[in-house]
């Protein structure tokens, strides 16, 4: 079964809370546990390059999961992945965050 990688795209206007996001997003590989273990297999963080084709996004998250199950816990259930949102909150511009997520 292949790897599942997600990508999600926030537009978020101020640089430091860009970088607050950066942070949660480097230490989420051992944040982020399932049964008492680590599942993410990657999760990196970046903030885009200034230019009008990013249509405002500032950040893209970069995330790597072993299967659509474990991807589907870290958005339901993952406490983590809660705390990122709560760093968030209220940050997001535009709505929610694009997430889209393919085969690895």
């Amino acid at each position: 079964m292949p790897k599942i990688v997600r990508l999600t795209l926030f537009k978020i206007p101020d640089p430091t809370h860009v970088q607050e996001a950066i942070d949660k997003y480097s230490t989420l590989t051992q944040d982020a546990v399932k049964d008492g273990k680590p599942y993410i297999s990657l999760a990196t963080a970046t903030r885009t390059h200034d230019d009008p084709r990013n249509k405002g996004y500032s950040l893209v998250a970069r995330t790597v999961f072993d299967s659509k199950e474990d991807m589907d816990f870290y958005d339901n259930e993952c406490a983590a992945h809660g705390e990122i949102k709560a760093t968030l909150k209220g940050k997001v511009v535009d709505g929610p965050p694009l997430t889209v997520y393919m085969d690895g």
